[in-house]
C-alpha cells in the first residue's frame, strides 16, 4: 500500500469513483480511493439511477448533460459497460404551474444546445403506447433520457481511473484523518498511513462518520427509499423495443422499463428517518423490509397512468437508504474552517449528476476553483447552525417527502423554522412580516399588514405583488426602514488592518477615517467572489459590509491573505444589526433623531460617523442599496429593537413605515444595480459587471494575475437591462424572476439573472446577460417568461435616477 499521495478519496460509490476518474483526467495521477468494504457499497448498488439533463438551474443542467453525454465515451476509454440505456423520457404536466416549469426548462434547452422540447400527444402516445395520458396539459420530450447499470458506470470509473495510475484499496476503512501542522493530513487506517495533501470525503451513508474523524459535523440524515419491479408484461415483451420512462412529477412517482417489466418508484409522504445516530459500520449491502403500503397511494396513480401495470405481478422489491441534505442538494466544496479538506455527500440524483460532480471537484482542487458558480451545492451556502438536528430532520422530512414539487421563484418552505431570529422578530411578527430564510436568519420579505399572513406560490404574480408594490411607492415618496441585519458584517482592527485589506481586496482602501469604498473581491479565476462596502471608521479601524448569505464563502479567500502580527479579523454579524433608513424624507426622519447634521454638505454620499440615534449608539454609512437616498444604521444586537421601534415612530409622522426585503429587491433593479449570487459570481468578470474600474492594477491584491489576464481580453457578455413589454406582462400576468432565455431574432442571446416589477417607474425589469456584440442599447429582444416569448427593449440606463442625483441629495 501506497504511504504518500496527492490525494486520498474516501468513499468507492459512483461518485467518489468519479471524482477519482477526474482528478486522474486533470493530470493528477498518484491518488488513491480508500472503501471500507466493496465498490458501490451503501446506496449505489440499489439506486434506481435513472438519467436526466433538465434542472431547474442552467449550471447544474450543464453538468448533468456532461454526464450523460460522457457514458458513452467512458465504455469506448475504459473496455466496461455503463449499460447505457436512453430511450428517451417523457414528461407530463398536469397542472398549470407544472407546464409553465416545463416550458422554461424547454426555452432554456433552446438557449444551451440541449434536446428536450413538446411533442403531441399523438407523438407521446406512439412513443409509450402505454400511457394514458388523458388530464395532461402539455408533454415534453427528452431523447437522451433513460438509465444506466450502477455497478457498471461505478466500475468503468474506476477502470479509468486506475488507467491512468490512480489505486483503490477495497476492504480498507479509515479509522483516522488527521490534519499535520502544514496542512497536509495523514489517513490512518488498519493496514497503514497515508499522508496526502487532500483528504476527500465522498463516503456517502457513512459521510457523516468520515466527516466526524477530522473533528466536523455535516447536515445530512439517511431516510429509507423504495421502488419496485414487476413482473413481465406481456404488453411490454411484445413491443419488441424499449419503451421511454416517464416524468410524471405532478404523481409523484417515477416509473420506467426495466428488463420486460417496469420499475416504479416513489417519495411517499410518510416517510421513515434511518441511522439518526449514525450509520452502522456492518452495513454493506443491505436492505430494509419491503414496506409497499406506505407508498401504494403514490402507486396507484402510477397505475392510473399506465393501466398495465395493475396487472403486473412485483417481482422484487428494494427499499434501501438514501443520505439527504436539508435542501435535498449535494454538499461539496473545501470545507471552510479547515485545509485541503473536501466535502461531497447528500447525492440524490448521483448517476444523472456523477460525472459532472466528478469534474467540479477534481477542477477546484487541480485548478484551485471550478469553471461553474455552483453555489447552490457549496457546502458554504450552509453555516454550522445547519448542524442543527432538529433542523436538519425537519427540512430532510420536507424535502423528501416534497421531492417531486415544484421550486417557485421566490418561495420560502417553511420546515425547521425559525432557526436564527433577532430581537426584533417577535415585533416584526406582530406587524405582519412574512419572513424568508436568509443564511438561517429569519429576514422580513414583506409587510402583510396582520399577523399570520403567508406567501402563495407560483409562477405568475402572487399575494404579495400588491403589497410589495405599496412599499416601494411608500420609500420612493416618502421612507421606508428596511431590516439590513442580514448583511455579513466584519471588523478589521490593528496597526495593518490597512494592508490586509488592500491585499485582499482589489480596490485601494479609503485613507481618512469616515471614508467608504465599494470593492471586488476577486476570485481564482479572476471573476468576482463577492462585493463589499469597506470604511475606515478609525485609522486602525475598518468596517466590512458584504452579502450575508456568503459569509462562509468568502471566508476561504479572507483565509488565504495571512494577518498581521496584532491585526484581527472577526466576523460581527451576529453581535451587530443594521437598518436601511432610505427615501426623500429620510433625511428629515433621521435628522429629528440626532444631534449630528445630516445635511450633504457635512455627511456627503460614501461618508461614515458614530453618531447617537434616539439614544442609540450606531455607526452611519451615507449608503444605500435602493438607488435612493439614504443612510444605513448599524447597532449592537441588544439595541436593534430600541432603535427599531425609535425608527417606525419617527417614520409614521412622515408617512413611513417598514419595507421588506422584495421591495429592496424591485427598487435595486431600478437602479441596475447588481446583487452577488446573481449578477456578481466567479463566473463573471470584473470588466464585464462594471467593477474593472474599482480593480486597482497598481497594488497587489488577491488573484490579480488572474484578474489582469481575464479584463484584457475582450468581455464575453454584457449586463444589460430589459424593459419587458407592459401588453406582454399584463397578458402573462408574470414578471421575469431570473434564469429565463433572452433571444434575438429567434437566436439566444443571454439570460436573466434577476427580474421584477419595477412599481416605481412602471415597468417589468430583467437584469441579465447577453453575449458581446450581438444586441445593444434600444434593440427589441425576446425573454422567455414562463416560457414563452415577451417582447422587450433593451434600456440605455436605468430607469430610476440614472445619474445618482436623488442618492447623492
Amino acid at each position: 500500500m501506497k504511504t504518500h499521495a496527492q490525494a486520498v478519496v474516501i468513499g468507492g460509490g459512483v461518485i467518489g469513483c468519479s471524482i477519482l476518474y477526474h482528478l486522474t483526467k486533470l493530470g493528477w495521477t498518484d491518488v488513491v480511493l480508500l472503501e471500507r468494504d466493496e465498490l458501490t457499497s451503501g446506496s449505489t448498488w440499489h439506486a434506481a439511477a435513472n438519467i436526466h439533463g433538465l434542472h431547474d438551474s442552467a449550471n447544474i443542467s450543464r453538468l448533468q448533460h456532461y454526464t450523460m453525454n460522457l457514458y458513452k465515451q467512458l465504455e469506448e476509454e475504459t473496455g466496461q459497460s455503463c449499460g447505457v440505456f436512453q430511450p428517451g423520457s417523457l414528461y407530463l404536466a398536469q397542472t398549470e404551474n407544472r407546464e409553465h416549469q416545463l416550458k422554461l426548462q424547454a426555452a432554456k434547452a433552446k438557449l444551451y444546445g440541449m434536446n428536450f422540447f413538446e411533442i403531441s400527444r399523438e407523438e407521446a402516445e406512439e412513443k409509450h403506447p402505454l400511457v394514458n395520458f388523458d388530464g395532461i396539459r402539455c408533454i415534453m420530450w427528452e431523447p437522451d433520457g433513460g438509465n444506466v447499470d450502477p455497478s457498471g458506470v461505478t466500475n468503468a470509473y474506476a477502470v479509468g481511473a486506475r488507467q491512468k495510475g490512480a489505486e483503490i484499496y477495497r476492504f480498507t476503512p479509515v479509522t483516522g484523518t488527521v490534519q499535520k501542522p502544514d496542512g497536509s493530513w495523514v489517513v490512518e487506517m488498519p493496514k497503514g498511513n497515508i499522508e496526502t495533501e487532500w483528504v476527500i470525503n465522498a463516503a456517502g451513508l457513512w459521510g457523516r462518520e468520515v466527516a466526524k474523524l477530522a473533528g466536523i459535523e455535516v447536515p445530512l440524515q439517511p431516510t429509507e427509499h423504495q421502488y419496485f419491479v414487476t413482473e413481465t408484461m406481456p404488453e411490454i415483451e411484445e413491443m419488441g423495443r424499449r419503451l421511454p420512462s416517464v416524468a410524471d412529477r405532478d404523481g409523484e412517482y417515477y416509473l420506467r422499463q426495466e428488463g420486460k417489466g417496469l420499475l416504479i418508484g416513489a417519495y411517499e409522504r410518510d416517510m421513515r428517518f434511518w441511522a439518526e445516530d449514525g450509520t452502522p459500520l456492518d452495513f454493506a449491502h443491505d436492505l430494509f423490509p419491503d414496506d409497499l403500503e406506505r407508498i401504494m397511494e403514490n402507486v396507484m396513480r402510477a397505475m392510473d397512468r399506465v393501466p398495465a401495470a395493475a396487472e403486473a405481478g412485483v417481482k422484487r422489491v428494494i427499499n434501501g437508504p438514501m443520505i439527504w441534505s436539508p435542501d435535498s442538494n449535494v454538499i461539496l466544496g473545501p470545507v471552510p474552517e479547515l485545509k485541503n479538506y473536501f466535502m461531497c455527500g447528500g447525492i440524490i440524483p448521483g448517476f444523472s449528476q456523477s460525472a459532472g460532480m466528478g469534474l467540479m471537484v477534481a477542477q477546484w482542487i487541480v485548478e484551485g476553483e471550478m469553471q461553474y458558480d455552483m453555489f447552490p451545492w457549496d457546502i458554504a451556502r450552509f453555516g454550522l447552525w445547519a448542524n442543527d438536528r432538529k433542523f436538519v430532520m425537519a427540512k430532510v422530512e420536507d424535502v423528501y417527502t416534497h421531492r417531486f414539487a415544484i421550486h417557485y421563484p421566490n418561495e420560502e418552505r417553511a420546515a425547521g423554522r425559525p432557526l436564527r431570529t433577532r430581537p426584533v422578530y417577535g415585533l416584526q411578527k406582530e406587524m405582519g412580516a412574512v419572513f424568508g430564510l436568509n443564511y438561517g436568519w429569519e429576514h422580513p420579505q414583506w409587510f402583510a399588514g396582520e399577523p399570520g399572513a403567508k406567501d402563495t406560490n407560483g409562477f405568475v404574480r402572487q399575494n404579495w405583488w400588491g403589497p410589495v408594490g405599496e412599499e416601494c411607492r411608500m420609500l420612493r415618496e416618502r421612507a421606508g426602514i428596511i431590516d439590513i441585519s442580514n448583511f455579513a458584517k466584519y471588523r478589521v482592527k490593528g496597526p495593518g488592518a490597512e494592508d490586509w485589506l488592500n491585499a485582499v481586496f482589489a480596490n485601494k482602501m479609503p485613507k481618512s477615517v469616515g471614508r467608504s469604498c465599494l470593492t471586488p473581491l476577486i476570485s481564482k479565476r479572476g471573476g468576482i467572489a463577492g462585493d463589499a462596502t469597506v470604511t475606515r471608521v478609525e485609522e486602525d479601524e475598518f468596517w466590512v459590509v458584504s452579502s450575508g448569505m456568503a459569509e462562509r464563502y468568502q471566508k476561504r479567500f479572507y483565509d488565504m491573505v495571512p494577518l498581521p502580527e496584532g491585526t484581527t479579523f472577526e466576523s460581527m454579524t451576529e453581535a451587530m444589526c443594521g437598518f436601511n433608513v432610505a427615501g426623500p424624507k429620510s433625511r428629515e426622519i433621521l435628522q429629528r433623531m440626532t444631534n449630528t447634521s445630516l445635511a450633504t454638505e457635512d455627511f456627503p454620499f460614501m461618508r461614515s460617523k458614530m453618531i447617537d440615534i434616539a439614544g442609540v449608539r450606531c455607526l452611519a454609512l451615507r449608503v444605500s442599496f435602493t438607488g435612493d437616498l439614504g443612510w444605513e444604521l448599524h447597532c449592537k444586537t441588544e439595541d436593534q429593537e430600541k432603535l427599531y421601534r425609535a425608527l417606525l415612530d419617527a417614520a409614521k409622522e412622515f408617512g413611513g413605515g417598514p419595507v421588506g426585503a422584495r421591495a429592496l429587491m424591485s427598487m435595486r433593479i431600478e437602479k441596475g444595480y447588481g446583487s452577488w449570487s446573481r449578477e456578481y459570481s466567479p463566473e463573471y468578470y470584473p470588466h464585464e459587471v462594471g467593477l474593472g474600474p474599482l480593480c486597482k492594477m497598481q497594488k497587489d491584491f488577491l488573484n490579480k494575475d488572474a484578474a489582469q489576464k481575464v479584463m484584457a481580453e475582450p468581455t464575453r457578455e454584457t449586463l444589460v437591462l430589459v424593459h419587458i413589454d407592459e401588453e406582454a406582462v399584463t397578458a402573462s400576468n408574470a414578471d421575469a424572476t431570473g434564469g429565463e432565455p433572452i433571444f434575438k431574432d429567434g437566436k439566444g442571446i443571454g439570460r436573466v439573472t434577476s427580474g421584477t416589477y419595477g412599481y416605481t417607474v412602471g415597468m417589468s425589469l430583467a437584469l441579465g446577460y447577453i453575449k458581446s456584440g450581438t444586441a445593444a442599447p434600444g434593440d427589441e429582444v425576446e425573454v422567455m417568461v414562463l416560457g414563452q416569448p415577451h417582447k422587450g427593449r433593451i434600456l440605455e440606463e436605468p430607469p430610476f435616477d440614472p445619474k445618482g442625483e436623488k442618492l447623492r441629495a
